[in-house]
């Protein structure tokens, strides 16, 4: 599994609930099929008041977003415990949330689907940085690099949820260590 990303960030504040994520009339999208899969993605942060956030997160008619890493603030993911909320950041293409903390279900949900790895950063980015700014970000290292001013962020490792995300959830990752039968 790869171990470094890099691309454009995306940055919302605090509290982003899973409403904003994936606001819950789209909630009848089934992920286990491809179509309402890539369907979910779409809207994914659409939920986002356009007040506060005038660039949308997957541009109008697209399916996937030119941000694969998402940079917020504290307690990201709050609200209610919807496991779509992750499974529509992976489908828009993310693949990385950068937050100053998480809500536990929030967390839980990215690491059971293993649709993206939530890394808890030590500092505040969300104030550090601005939406489109590029980024690389080393799992292994636990570094954010900011390419346009060459500052170096840390984040907390992910742990033993590490080979989970990387496997592609906790099914896959049962069936990869032998825990349930392939």
């Amino acid at each position: 599994m790869a171990s470094v990303f890099s691309g454009p960030v995306y940055v919302v504040r605090d509290n982003i609930d899973t409403d904003q994520i994936i606001p819950a009339q789209y909630l009848n999208l089934v992920p286990t099929i491809a179509e309402e899969y890539e369907k979910l993605g779409s809207y994914a942060l659409c939920g986002l008041p356009e007040s506060l956030y005038p660039v949308r997160y997957v541009r109008e008619g697209s399916l996937d977003s030119e941000y694969p890493i998402v940079v917020a603030g504290r307690n990201f993911g709050c609200g209610s415990s919807r496991e779509h909320a992750p499974i529509a950041l992976g489908s828009a293409g993310c693949r990385i949330v950068l937050a100053e903390s998480f809500a536990r279900i929030f967390f839980r949900n990215c690491v059971a689907t293993g649709e993206l790895y939530p890394c808890e950063s030590k500092d505040r980015l969300c104030d550090l940085l601005r939406t489109g700014q590029v980024v690389t970000v080393d799992l292994d290292a636990c570094t954010v690099s900011v390419k346009d001013t060459g500052q170096v962020f840390s984040f907390k490792p992910l742990g033993d949820v590490r080979p989970v995300v990387d496997a592609g959830g906790l099914f896959n990752y049962a069936r990869k260590t032998g825990m349930i039968a392939s």
